[in-house]
């Protein structure tokens, strides 16, 4: 392995681990709630506006990062996203009230929604072809195992110890990650810059903020209507401004022209969009269903959601290896059949279902889960230049913050909506998670069907070096 390798493999281990840093912090708090409220002297669903903050700041700052990292360069954004992310942890982790706290978040929220994309942006101008699947595979297994790890982590953390290490633990991460950022990532910028697009920016802004808040809301037990609907309005007024905004003029912030590009279209819009959107939504059902419909205790449903981190460490080894041999089709479609079924066949398990069973299913579906995450990242990026790769980055990240939101949104209005055909409207049943299950299974499914509209040839290019060095 070159020095020049070994460099580009420690940068993409470094935006890894940044990235994981980032996306654990919105899932570890969750069980946390509770001893946080107390502390706040607030009701636990107080804390909303908390969660909500984080994750609409990181909506609305992703379309600027592109351009932050062309006029700053990609070490100086990543380094210093790093930097503001850690500090507003300390404050986080300070707070003494629940504004205190929200502020803090949204501070969090502006480093995240830097460091990720940025991240991603650095690896992918800086690896060679021939070893972009490697550096994908990196690159996706945050996503995967943050969610799976953070309830439980935080849960651990809350019994035997204080809420507070939940964000002090960020903090000599973020150290470490900021010192090695301005040593290992290279100061990447664009040779010319355009004007910052504030229309643009705008428009997109409001338009994720409201469909981003649309969504969160739908997930809560009550859903204030006269609220979420008109902000869907404004979501899809905004949505369809920026939309031809960024058609007719020079220098959008969003680049649409990256939907030109087919293996783009199919793996990061139209078919993957479902299929993430259905993968995420599943560490969201399964804790629910195991805890309120099996009537689990807390560490039971953990233990058995870790099963899909296995899965995913497991595959990682081999994502190479697969895609090399079968192809990006061939592996997307069969693959993502295997992904959609484990997930569809979380429906016919019940409390009496052997926890043998359970384990082995949720392992398969972690592994899948894994393959066809690492499939659709990589091949989402198998057709652009370096020059263009920039656009195509920060419209990947906001159609994958967009699918997250979505997958658990529609998993919600399922429930919600099942539970409405029972004299106790107010409990969800079993039934109604395995009609969830069943409802994200299809529309997974029909994720799968639009990325066998790939061609047989789609990512070649990235597999070629492997197989001619056979």
């Amino acid at each position: 392995m070159t020095t020049l390798v070994r460099k580009n493999s420690a940068v993409a281990l470094l935006v890894a681990g940044a990235m994981f840093m980032e996306q654990l912090d919105g899932t570890v708090i969750v069980t946390a709630l509770p001893d946080m409220a107390a502390s706040f002297g607030v009701a636990p669903v107080d804390l909303n506006v908390g969660m909500s903050a984080y994750l609409l700041t990181v909506a609305v700052f992703i379309p600027a990062s592109g351009w932050m990292t062309d006029r700053f360069g990609g070490r100086m954004v990543f380094a210093w996203a790093i930097a503001l992310f850690t500090f507003a942890s300390i404050l986080c982790a300070v707070s003494t009230s629940l504004w205190a706290f929200t502020a803090a978040r949204v501070l969090q929220g502006i480093g995240g929604a830097l460091a990720v994309p940025v991240g991603r942006l650095v690896v992918l101008r800086t690896t060679e072809q021939k070893q972009l699947i490697r550096a994908i595979a990196l690159l996706t297994w945050p996503a995967l195992v943050a969610p799976v790890l953070g309830p439980p982590l935080g849960g651990l953390i809350t019994t035997y110890s204080s809420w507070h290490w939940i964000f002090l633990i960020n903090v000599p991460i973020g150290i470490v990650g900021f010192v090695l950022a301005l040593f290992l990532v290279p100061s990447t910028r664009a040779d010319s810059l355009a004007p910052f697009d504030w229309r643009g920016f705008v428009s997109t802004g409001t338009a994720s903020f409201a469909l981003m808040y649309s969504l969160e809301s739908i997930g809560h037990d009550r859903v204030r209507w006269l609220v979420t609907g008109p902000l869907m309005v404004l979501a899809g007024c905004a949505g369809l401004y920026a939309w031809r905004h960024a058609r007719t003029t020079k220098h959008p912030l969003l680049d649409l022209t990256a939907f030109r590009v087919p293996t783009f279209a199919l793996s990061a819009g139209s078919g993957g969009l479902p299929v993430r959107g259905v993968i995420m939504a599943t560490p969201f059902l399964l804790p629910m269903m195991f805890q309120t419909a099996f009537g689990f205790d807390p560490f039971t449903s953990g233990m058995l959601v870790l099963a899909l981190f296995a899965g995913n460490i497991f595959m990682k080894p081999a994502t190479t290896s697969v895609l090399v041999h079968f192809g990006f089709r061939r592996t997307l479609v069969w693959n993502g059949l295997i992904a959609v079924g484990t997930i569809a066949a979380c429906g016919f398990l019940t409390a009496r279902t052997s926890m043998v069973v359970v384990v082995i299913l949720l392992f398969v579906s972690g592994l899948a889960r894994s393959m066809q995450f690492t499939t659709l990242n990589t091949l989402s990026f198998a057709d652009f230049d370096k020059a263009r790769v920039g656009g195509a980055n920060t419209l990947f990240s906001m159609l994958t913050q967009m699918s997250s939101a979505l997958g658990i949104a529609v998993a919600a209005i399922v429930l919600r909506l099942s539970s409405l055909t029972h004299p106790d409207q107010a409990a969800i049943t079993v039934t109604d998670f395995h009609v969830a299950f069943w409802t994200i299974g299809l529309i997974g499914l029909f994720g799968v069907w639009q990325l066998s509209k790939l061609p047989p040839t789609a990512g070649d290019a990235l597999r070629a070096p492997r197989i001619a060095s056979k």
